[in-house]
């Protein structure tokens, strides 16, 4: 059985937002619309299967290829990303060092992601433009010094994220990443959210990258150095998470940079990142206009 699907779209210039089948769209914004104006509206007020509820009463109102697919949640305020996350990937950076005590962390900011289907842009910065597939958890109730025994009831939702990187860009200074990190339209989010509903439907899940149809990365969220329990926790401790906020998990080993020579993305490119009881992320990639 499919899970429910909720996106977030445009139509005609309009932003909306709806349940997606295989067949098409449902707009549930039409409907809804008052109550909830965006997917955030409706994440704050516990509403995501109440929409999805309300998605099989109604028909289909467009089909797949007359939207754009925007990120899932619109205006989060805050997306933040966990870094090296993976054994393998702690393992990748040949620095001799264990895995670390706490987790590496930086934040993104929402013009620096694209939706599903919508090109990444290779900026004329730099032709180091790399891929990082991670599931990112959205969050759907307030809380701050968020105990683990009670973290997941705080996941309102999860998605998927290709969170891309320019190279270079992350190593401009001795102690941040945030320029590599945040290049407009680098990044995506999306297709959908997939509902939380409990642990097991995320403990093990299956995460994959593949470009241009060769899988490159492809690990499972049961090994992640730091669960996700423990990561609303810690990021609890020193901010406030709220309704709408991502957070973006970590990535497998198997990125770009890490190949001999490095492979980055290039324009044609086409990028999949796929998780088991969530979907694809599609996108392609374009140089900077």
């Amino acid at each position: 059985m499919t899970p429910p699907r909720l996106a977030t779209f445009t139509v005609g210039g309009a932003q909306k937002y709806g349940a997606v089948t295989d067949a098409g769209i449902v707009d549930l914004s039409a409907g809804f619309g008052k109550e909830y104006p965006t997917l955030r509206e409706a994440i704050a007020e516990g509403a995501l299967m109440r929409l999805a509820e309300g998605a099989a009463r109604r028909s289909l109102d467009y089909a797949l290829d007359a939207i754009t697919w925007q990120p899932p949640v619109p205006s989060p305020e805050k997306i933040i990303c966990i870094g090296v996350n993976y054994p393998d990937r702690n393992a990748e950076y040949k620095d001799g060092q264990d895995a670390p005590k706490y987790p590496s962390m930086f934040m993104r900011t929402p013009r620096s992601f694209v939706g599903h289907n919508t090109p990444l842009v290779r900026p004329r910065a730099s032709a180091q433009l790399d891929y990082e597939g991670e599931l990112a958890l959205i969050i759907g109730k307030a809380g701050r010094h968020i105990k683990e025994s009670d973290a997941l009831d705080h996941i309102a939702a999860v998605t998927l994220c290709n969170e891309g990187t320019i190279r270079d860009w992350v190593r401009h200074a001795k102690f941040n990443v945030t320029q590599g990190k945040n290049f407009d339209s680098t990044g995506s989010l999306g297709p959908w959210l997939v509902p939380y509903t409990d642990e097991s439907q995320i403990a093990d899940i299956r995460l994959t990258t593949r470009v241009n149809g060769e899988t490159r990365q492809d690990d499972h969220t049961g090994r992640l150095i730091f669960g996700f329990r423990y990561l609303i926790n810690y990021l609890s401790t020193f901010t406030t998470l709220v309704p709408g906020d991502v957070i973006v998990t970590g990535t497998p080993t198997g990125a770009g940079a890490r190949f001999e020579p490095p492979r980055y993305l290039k324009p044609g490119d086409v990028i999949e990142v796929e998780a088991e009881g969530v979907g694809v992320l599609r996108n392609g990639v374009a140089d900077e206009a």
